[in-house]
């Protein structure tokens, strides 16, 4: 596989069904390098954590928006998604953060733990014989955990499914118009819904992420509207993805997961390598504010798009010996999945702690669990995990 072939391959649905050969092949090119359209693409686990952490990178903000899709507003999908910390730069974005973190807190994400433990516990039982992993586990469970978190009503949340999943398309760069009208629908019902429940907290605070939010964090109306949708869909979709594609690693490979069964510690080191080999999040991009030194004798201007691959670093056989080896015994495993510096992902504690909890779970309460037909994956560039998994629990 050529350069070019590698590189046009990760923009159709055939490449990205497996993106590796090809982030091999651009990684051997260079470690940065400049596509005919313009746009920068970063290739090695150094450089991709090197920028990930420069403070003088920033994201796409409403600002840019406004030049490239003055009507971006009309949509609420993008909207949503646009107005949170996901895309906003200092010093909203500290100030949002900051605010978000100081609700989103270690005390409160270990305090969940339990709650993991009983909604997995719940749906492993519940389980049938021959069923879809995603459908009866690798949804529902982060759909519970960040709907209790956020104080959403049991009943609610098979609601939230679909419009969650229809919302995060404009974390894309590749859709369709009915990908994003469906983006705009869904945006739209959880704003109303979440503008009730924050005026429902006001009234009557409790002991969740939304009353602390809604009382004195010193957000903006739209500012937290916004980022409440944020924490839903960024609190369930990446997980769900991690869930399916960590089962799948697991069944694959019986002698590891009987290792886990037998070892439940190891759980961390086990999810840790899950999100290194094949990574939730394959891309994140950033642009210059200012000329950047690339450190070889070149120089970026200011304005420049960064497309840092996520998933071509984690393979970095330079940072990751024989990379495309699974090895939960790996020394120093430090995936970039969840991004780093001021945009590193607020809810990878909790992500973490539910795969946690989750695995050992499902490996010990079913022994004989099995892949039990052929996987789907979504055809996503950026958001990677399956559709369906089927599985046989007897």
């Amino acid at each position: 596989m050529d350069f070019e072939t590698a590189l046009g391959s990760l923009f159709s649905p055939e490449g990205r069904l497996d993106p590796y050969p090809a982030y091999d092949v651009l990684r051997a090119h260079a470690p940065i390098f400049q596509a005919i359209d313009g746009r920068w693409f970063v290739t090695t686990h150094a450089l991709t954590n090197r920028l990930l952490r420069d403070s003088t990178l920033r994201v796409a903000d409403a600002g840019d928006y406004d030049g490239f899709w003055p009507d971006w507003r009309e949509n609420r999908g993008v909207a949503s998604i646009v107005q949170s910390m996901l895309q906003n730069n200092a010093p909203d974005h500290t100030r949002v953060r900051r605010a978000a973190a100081a609700t989103f807190t270690a005390r409160r994400v270990a305090a969940l733990r339990d709650v993991i433990a009983e909604q997995s516990a719940e749906l492993i039982k519940a389980m049938p014989e021959r069923t879809d992993f995603v459908s009866a586990f690798a949804y529902p469970l982060p759909i519970a955990v960040i709907c209790a978190l956020l104080g959403v009503p049991d009943a609610d949340r098979p609601w939230f499914r679909q419009r969650a999943a229809d919302l995060t398309v404009v974390l894309e760069p590749i859709s369709t118009e009915e990908e994003m009208g469906r983006a705009d629908v869904a945006g739209r019902e959880l704003e109303d819904y979440f503008i009730g429940l924050v005026a429902e907290r006001r009234r009557e605070p409790r002991e969740d992420l939304t009353s602390a939010l809604a009382g004195d964090s010193g957000l903006t109306g739209a500012e937290l509207l916004a980022n409440l949708v944020l924490l839903l869909v960024a609190g369930f979709e990446t997980t769900t993805n991690l869930l399916g594609t960590g089962l799948r690693i697991l069944l694959d490979r019986p002698e590891l997961a009987d290792r886990l069964r037998a070892a439940p510690e190891l759980a961390p080191a086990f999810v840790e390598e899950i999100l290194r080999y094949d990574s939730p999040v394959q891309l994140t991009s950033r642009y210059t504010s200012v000329p950047l030194d690339l450190g070889d004798g070149r120089r970026l201007a200011g304005g420049a798009s960064l497309n840092l691959l996520l998933g071509s670093a984690n393979r970095d056989p330079e940072r990751y010996p024989d990379p495309h080896r699974f090895d939960p015994d790996r020394p120093n495993i430090q995936p970039v999945s969840f991004g780093g510096g001021a945009h590193y992902c607020l809810g990878a504690p909790l992500a973490r702690l539910e795969a946690q909890v989750a695995f050992p779970l499902l490996l010990s309460m079913l022994p004989r669990l099995a892949l039990d037909g052929p996987p789907v994956l979504r055809d996503r560039l950026v958001l990677r995990g399956y559709a369906s998994l089927p599985v046989s629990t007897g």
